[in-house]
């Protein structure tokens, strides 16, 4: 029964539908694989299997009366360990929080349980989510099982490298500098990065804050789409929530990209970027082409954007950390004291010329998409790299001044909040991965799905899997 562990989130809720498969057979099914494949990737950090079994229980028991299950119905899942889990430890991958247990889920947990989703745990992060490389004190890092030398990116790493190596079918994420999209990158999955308000936020503080974003990790787009279905959708708590239902992303993917004009860059005209990176994405147009669609070489110009999103990003921190870092300063690690007090010196001037170069950004960029449906992009400017090291700190011969500065080409797309995607494109020499960032117009979450879902059954690339996979445990 190990085959089921790589079959796709669509296939599996059929067979849980149909009876083929209990949904406490595929419980048990990945449970061993995450015996056999976890020790030495540390992906899945906590772990509850006999609740994971009462909720399996339940989904064959209504089975077994005609009930409907939900969409999700008898699909594992472990919840990034940023999001609140009601009686679940959630530590954010930080020492101060190492023991804390919320008494409230999160309001996707519980869309995603009301669906038929059976919560086996939680997937690791970087302290409190930042930094685009997952470790922390408490857990230790996660390791890339294309290379366990490697990094598995991150925020949502522990998520990424659960996908990969089928520990579990679907997975949350979140992402404010590229949090979904890096891990998907680095990990041969896919990582979608939905519209602000797509999937509402709650509880949270900053309830008009749109940059960062909550959304879903899988091996396929059309299992994206599936969680994506789930996990959008209004609610009156949360005010920037878009109105669209969910049921949006529920329908078929296929579509007609004959004459969709789409600008390609390898470098978002200026970043420096891996030439092994510049490869793999150049290598996409083809695969473009053959889809109908009119590939263009270009990219408008996102430098603005550096600035912008260092702004609110520092702003935001220094909003969630201050009080924390003034107390507990010696529990954070360096990077993040850097960013709130960088956060801490800035005047409300400052902030008001970042949100209106951030609309001016949009408008730029929108009217530049109003000729072109895509931008087609790196995800990240580099492949995956070594464990040991914290942040990347040269690219191409350039040196990279912050411990971001290695994300822009993630962050550029965060700052004006347009949806994008990382999909599996190819690979380096020595075997890494590379995902292709398709990036859509304001709000058009469904477009970026189906050109992604095209792109992906051209190129098949997803069912790469990692060597050294248990065949059987």
């Amino acid at each position: 029964m190990d085959e089921l562990c790589l079959k796709p989130a669509t296939e599996l809720a059929r067979l849980v539908r149909t009876r083929e498969v209990s949904a406490v057979e595929l419980l048990d099914t990945h449970l061993a694989r995450i015996d056999a494949c976890n020790p030495d990737l540390n992906a899945i950090v906590t772990l509850v299997p006999e609740r994971a079994r009462a909720l399996a229980e339940a989904v064959d028991q209504r089975l077994t009366r005609g009930e409907a299950t939900g969409a999700l119905g008898g699909l594992p899942i472990a919840h990034k360990d940023l999001l609140p889990t009601a009686g679940i430890r959630t530590t954010m991958g930080s020492p101060i929080f190492a023991n804390h247990v919320p008494e409230t889920d999160a309001l996707i947990v519980t869309r995603m349980r009301e669906a038929g989703a059976v919560t086996i745990g939680k997937t690791n992060v970087p302290e409190f989510g930042a930094g685009s490389q997952t470790f922390n004190r408490v857990f230790g890092a996660t390791r890339n099982p294309y290379d366990t030398s490697r990094t598995c990116g991150g925020s949502s790493g522990g998520a990424g490298v659960a996908l990969a190596t089928g520990m579990v079918p679907i997975a949350d994420g979140s992402d404010m500098g590229g949090s979904l999209r890096n891990p998907g990158n680095f990990c041969n999955v896919v990582g979608f990065r939905p519209s602000g308000g797509r999937v509402p936020s709650w509880p949270g503080e900053l309830g008009w804050f749109t940059i960062p974003v909550l959304g879903p990790m899988a091996r396929t787009v059309a299992d994206a789409a599936l969680l994506l279905s789930v996990m959008a959708g209004p609610d009156p708590r949360v005010p920037a929530a878009l109105d669209e239902p969910g049921a949006t992303f529920a329908q078929d993917l296929g579509r007609d990209f004959k004459d969709v004009r789409v600008a390609l860059s390898t470098n978002f005209g200026h970043l420096p970027v891996d030439p092994e990176v510049r490869q793999v994405i150049a290598g996409a147009a083809p695969v473009l082409e053959s889809l109908g669609c009119i590939v263009e070489e270009g990219c408008p110009d996102f430098e603005p954007a550096d600035g912008i999103f260092k702004t609110l990003r520092a702003w935001s921190f220094a909003h969630g950390h201050r009080e924390r870092i003034r107390t507990r300063r010696e529990d954070y690690k360096d990077t993040i004291i850097w960013n709130v007090e960088a956060g801490l010196e800035l005047t409300g001037e400052d902030v008001a010329n970042a949100e209106a170069a951030r609309t001016a950004l949009f408008q730029k960029v929108q009217a530049y998409l109003a000729e072109r449906e895509f931008l087609i992009l790196p995800v990240s400017q580099v492949p995956p790299f070594p464990i040991d090291t914290e942040w990347v700190q040269e690219i191409d011969g350039v040196t990279m001044e912050t411990y971001i500065d290695w994300m822009k080409s993630c962050y550029y797309i965060s700052a004006i909040g347009l949806p994008a995607i990382s999909v599996p494109c190819g690979f380096t020499a020595s075997g890494l991965p590379v995902g292709l960032q398709i990036v859509g117009r304001h709000h058009a979450d469904l477009s970026v799905l189906q050109l992604a879902h095209a792109f992906e059954a051209a190129t098949q690339t997803w069912k790469r899997h990692p060597s050294g996979l248990p065949d059987n445990v």
